[in-house]
Protein backbone atom coordinates (compact mmCIF):
# COMPACT_ATOMS: atom_id res chain seq x y z
CA UNK A 1 0.00 0.00 0.00
CA UNK A 2 0.97 3.69 -0.56
CA UNK A 3 0.50 5.95 2.23
CA UNK A 4 -1.66 9.16 1.36
CA UNK A 5 0.71 12.57 1.39
CA UNK A 6 -2.46 14.55 3.05
CA UNK A 7 -3.24 16.95 5.88
CA UNK A 8 -6.24 18.99 6.90
CA UNK A 9 -7.75 22.29 4.46
CA UNK A 10 -4.78 21.48 1.48
CA UNK A 11 -5.22 24.23 -1.25
CA UNK A 12 -4.87 21.07 -3.58
CA UNK A 13 -5.41 17.11 -3.56
CA UNK A 14 -4.19 15.32 -6.47
CA UNK A 15 -5.53 12.07 -7.06
CA UNK A 16 -3.99 9.40 -9.05
CA UNK A 17 -5.75 6.26 -10.31
CA UNK A 18 -3.88 3.75 -8.49
CA UNK A 19 -0.44 3.33 -7.11
CA UNK A 20 1.73 1.51 -10.01
CA UNK A 21 4.08 -1.53 -8.80
CA UNK A 22 7.45 0.58 -8.51
CA UNK A 23 5.77 3.50 -6.42
CA UNK A 24 4.33 0.97 -3.89
CA UNK A 25 6.79 -1.61 -3.86
CA UNK A 26 9.16 2.20 -3.15
CA UNK A 27 6.63 3.20 -0.81
CA UNK A 28 6.68 6.82 -2.79
CA UNK A 29 4.20 8.55 -4.71
CA UNK A 30 5.19 8.47 -8.91
CA UNK A 31 8.31 6.66 -8.11
CA UNK A 32 8.24 5.01 -11.84
CA UNK A 33 10.89 6.47 -14.38
CA UNK A 34 8.67 7.11 -16.55
CA UNK A 35 6.36 9.33 -14.58
CA UNK A 36 6.55 12.75 -15.52
CA UNK A 37 4.56 14.40 -12.54
CA UNK A 38 7.45 15.82 -10.65
CA UNK A 39 8.88 17.63 -13.49
CA UNK A 40 5.44 18.48 -14.69
CA UNK A 41 4.21 19.66 -11.36
CA UNK A 42 7.59 21.71 -11.28
CA UNK A 43 7.40 23.00 -14.93
CA UNK A 44 4.07 24.42 -14.34
CA UNK A 45 4.77 26.59 -11.37
CA UNK A 46 3.65 24.76 -8.63
CA UNK A 47 7.13 23.90 -6.89
CA UNK A 48 9.76 26.14 -7.21
CA UNK A 49 12.00 23.04 -7.73
CA UNK A 50 11.76 19.21 -8.82
CA UNK A 51 10.68 17.15 -6.02
CA UNK A 52 12.31 13.61 -6.35
CA UNK A 53 9.85 10.88 -5.61
CA UNK A 54 11.93 9.89 -2.38
CA UNK A 55 10.66 13.59 -1.12
CA UNK A 56 7.22 13.23 -2.43
CA UNK A 57 6.41 14.18 1.71
CA UNK A 58 7.72 18.18 0.59
CA UNK A 59 4.53 18.72 -1.26
CA UNK A 60 2.83 19.40 2.10
CA UNK A 61 5.29 22.55 2.31
CA UNK A 62 3.21 23.66 -0.76
CA UNK A 63 -0.12 23.27 0.52
CA UNK A 64 -1.02 20.37 -1.99
CA UNK A 65 -1.31 16.58 -1.42
CA UNK A 66 -1.67 12.88 -2.42
CA UNK A 67 -4.14 10.65 -2.74
CA UNK A 68 -4.99 7.17 -4.87
CA UNK A 69 -8.89 6.50 -5.79
CA UNK A 70 -7.62 2.89 -5.65
CA UNK A 71 -5.34 1.26 -2.79
CA UNK A 72 -4.78 -1.60 -5.22
CA UNK A 73 -0.98 -1.30 -7.13
CA UNK A 74 -0.89 -2.29 -10.84
CA UNK A 75 1.62 -1.98 -13.16
CA UNK A 76 -1.80 -0.73 -15.93
CA UNK A 77 -4.61 1.26 -14.21
CA UNK A 78 -6.56 -0.47 -16.79
CA UNK A 79 -6.14 -3.67 -14.85
CA UNK A 80 -8.63 -2.34 -12.25
CA UNK A 81 -12.12 -3.45 -12.32
CA UNK A 82 -15.53 -1.24 -12.26
CA UNK A 83 -15.83 -3.02 -8.93
CA UNK A 84 -12.77 -1.60 -7.57
CA UNK A 85 -13.59 2.06 -7.91
CA UNK A 86 -17.18 1.31 -6.53
CA UNK A 87 -15.87 -0.65 -3.74
CA UNK A 88 -12.95 2.74 -2.80
CA UNK A 89 -15.87 5.24 -3.26
CA UNK A 90 -16.92 5.69 -0.21
CA UNK A 91 -13.87 5.36 1.79
CA UNK A 92 -12.40 7.97 -0.92
CA UNK A 93 -15.50 10.42 0.03
CA UNK A 94 -15.01 10.30 3.55
CA UNK A 95 -11.07 11.13 2.73
CA UNK A 96 -12.06 14.21 1.23
CA UNK A 97 -14.74 15.27 3.11
CA UNK A 98 -12.82 14.87 6.06
CA UNK A 99 -9.21 16.77 5.22
CA UNK A 100 -11.27 18.71 3.16
CA UNK A 101 -9.24 20.23 0.32
CA UNK A 102 -9.67 23.29 -2.11
CA UNK A 103 -9.42 21.59 -4.73
CA UNK A 104 -9.57 17.55 -6.14
CA UNK A 105 -7.52 17.02 -9.24
CA UNK A 106 -8.13 13.29 -10.76
CA UNK A 107 -5.11 12.45 -12.94
CA UNK A 108 -6.97 11.31 -15.98
CA UNK A 109 -10.38 11.03 -16.57
CA UNK A 110 -10.75 7.40 -15.13
CA UNK A 111 -11.03 7.69 -11.44
CA UNK A 112 -13.38 10.31 -12.09
CA UNK A 113 -16.05 8.92 -14.30
CA UNK A 114 -16.13 5.89 -12.28
CA UNK A 115 -16.88 7.96 -9.31
CA UNK A 116 -18.89 10.86 -10.62
CA UNK A 117 -20.92 8.08 -12.86
CA UNK A 118 -20.44 10.63 -16.04
CA UNK A 119 -19.68 9.11 -19.56
CA UNK A 120 -18.34 12.10 -21.08
CA UNK A 121 -15.45 13.98 -18.98
CA UNK A 122 -13.69 16.91 -20.58
CA UNK A 123 -9.97 17.81 -19.35
CA UNK A 124 -10.20 20.53 -16.71
CA UNK A 125 -12.63 22.47 -14.36
CA UNK A 126 -15.61 20.47 -13.76
CA UNK A 127 -19.25 21.80 -12.73
CA UNK A 128 -20.18 19.78 -9.73
CA UNK A 129 -18.12 19.65 -6.82
CA UNK A 130 -16.58 16.66 -4.74
CA UNK A 131 -17.63 16.08 -0.92
CA UNK A 132 -17.38 20.62 -1.16
CA UNK A 133 -13.77 20.76 -3.22
CA UNK A 134 -13.32 22.21 -6.74
CA UNK A 135 -12.87 19.05 -8.83
CA UNK A 136 -10.16 19.54 -12.47
CA UNK A 137 -9.43 16.71 -14.22
CA UNK A 138 -5.43 16.90 -15.25
CA UNK A 139 -4.55 14.35 -18.05
CA UNK A 140 -2.52 11.00 -16.18
CA UNK A 141 1.54 11.99 -16.51
CA UNK A 142 2.18 7.72 -16.31
CA UNK A 143 5.11 6.94 -19.10
CA UNK A 144 1.99 5.05 -20.28
CA UNK A 145 0.06 7.79 -21.45
CA UNK A 146 1.63 9.25 -24.54
CA UNK A 147 -1.40 10.65 -25.98
CA UNK A 148 0.22 13.97 -24.16
CA UNK A 149 3.71 15.23 -24.65
CA UNK A 150 5.97 16.55 -21.65
CA UNK A 151 4.54 20.23 -23.06
CA UNK A 152 0.90 19.02 -23.36
CA UNK A 153 1.37 18.15 -19.83
CA UNK A 154 2.63 21.08 -18.96
CA UNK A 155 0.41 23.56 -20.78
CA UNK A 156 -2.91 21.84 -18.94
CA UNK A 157 -1.15 21.76 -15.06
CA UNK A 158 0.13 25.63 -15.86
CA UNK A 159 -3.97 26.36 -16.32
CA UNK A 160 -4.69 24.74 -13.59
CA UNK A 161 -1.75 26.50 -11.31
CA UNK A 162 -2.90 29.78 -12.65
CA UNK A 163 -6.57 29.59 -11.48
CA UNK A 164 -5.21 28.83 -7.90
CA UNK A 165 -2.83 31.23 -7.65
CA UNK A 166 -4.78 34.29 -8.45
Amino acid sequence: MLTDIIAPDLQVIFCGINPGLKSADDGHHFSGRSNRFWRVLHQSGFTPYEIEAVHDTDLLNFGYGLTTAVARATSRADELSKEEFDNSLEDFKTKITQFHPQYLVFLGKAAYKAFSKKKDILWGEQKEDFCGAKVWVLPNTSGLNRGFSLDDLVAHYRAFYQVISK
